[in-house]
């Protein structure tokens, strides 16, 4: 099964989320990410905290979701922008969440507290992806409705639930 984190800008959310994804899941699942409108760079905040995590980001790169390699089985969006845009045709058959995240890229004050921004973006997306690697992936993989419902029922925690 394959998952999409979807952003605008594909370059700090939707990035963690994909390598977040990616470093936690069993065998069989995967994660990619993309963007409607991508910067056509990787946010170096992001990047740094990926790193000081041990999750690489090795071959990750910012694209638009027009070129990915592959159809997803779910689209999970990171950001609102994302959530109410209109999906290319390909992607209307496919499953999809709302996990709305906070962007630190534009955090601003002093350097603590945008890498604060950074640590609590990320927190909640590695919450989320937890939450959801413990759903009973076998069953619901082939149950959409009900794999929906948790998906959406996911997107609205934080670690402080």
């Amino acid at each position: 099964m394959n998952v999409l984190f979807l952003c605008t800008g594909n370059s700090c959310r939707s990035l963690m989320g994909e390598a977040t994804f990616n470093h936690l899941a069993p065998e069989g699942w995967h994660a990619l990410s993309a963007g409607s409108r991508p910067l056509g760079r990787l946010n170096s905040g992001a990047l740094a905290l990926l790193k000081e995590k041990g999750i690489s980001t090795e071959g990750y790169y910012s694209k638009s979701w027009n070129d990915l390699p592959l159809t997803p089985d779910i689209v999970i969006s990171v950001c609102g922008n994302a959530a109410n845009e209109i999906c290319p045709t390909y992607l209307s058959p496919v499953l999809r969440s709302h996990w709305g995240v906070e962007d630190p890229a534009h955090a601003e004050g002093t350097e603590e507290e945008i890498k604060a921004a950074y640590e609590l973006a990320f927190s909640i997306l590695r919450h989320r992806i937890e939450q959801f690697l413990a759903l009973p992936l076998d069953e619901l993989k082939d149950d959409r409705e009900r794999l929906k419902t948790e998906l959406d029922r996911i997107g609205i925690l934080t670690p402080y639930h």
